[in-house]
């Protein structure tokens, strides 16, 4: 077996595991909103790529550009994103409304979606780390990955990692 296949192959199984991990990673009140994907090879890294740098180009973020060439440099990217909804937690408050109730009304974030995102994925890129597999945790790929619809339910806030297997990580020193 070409050593090309056997880093694809290890990156795919990672990338798999990490869906795993952030699946199983501990939410608030035991209630799932997260969701994962894995997207692999050009005809699906390069849509996402390209929407990345439509969005760096019309807002003049340079970072999504640089981002994108990121992910056309990766073997897999891993997306985790989630849903929204308020949990219902008496006398919370940390969304910055008075219930969950007013913060329905408003369109607010509920805290624990966006927390339980975080432990998602963080639980996931450790699980990359682990294995030696180069990943970043890049906003920008979340952003488009949401606006692309690639989740198959109504993601609002997501991020996406970018993985591979070289002699130096692609996702540092990026100027």
């Amino acid at each position: 077996m070409k050593n090309n296949n056997v880093y694809h192959d290890a990156v795919l199984r990672t990338a798999q595991d990490m869906c795993v991990a952030a699946k199983t990673a501990p939410k608030g009140r035991g209630v799932d909103h997260i969701e994962t994907v894995v997207l692999s090879g050009a005809e699906a890294l390069e849509p996402l790529a390209e929407r990345m740098k439509a969005i760096g180009e019309e807002g003049g973020a340079a970072f999504f550009v640089r981002d994108a060439a990121n992910v056309l440099n990766s073997e897999a990217v891993v997306l985790i994103g989630t849903t929204l909804s308020q949990r219902g937690v008496p006398l919370c408050g940390m969304c910055g409304y008075k219930d969950c109730g007013a913060s329905k009304a408003a369109g607010g974030i509920c805290t624990f979606d966006v927390t339980d995102l975080g432990i998602a994925v963080g639980s996931a890129v450790s699980l990359a780390a682990d294995r030696r597999v180069d990943n970043r945790v890049m906003f920008s790929i979340g952003k488009a990955a949401v606006e692309l619809g690639l989740f198959e339910s109504e993601v609002k806030i997501a991020y996406g990692m970018p993985l591979s297997v070289k002699g130096k990580s692609p996702y540092f020193d990026r100027g």
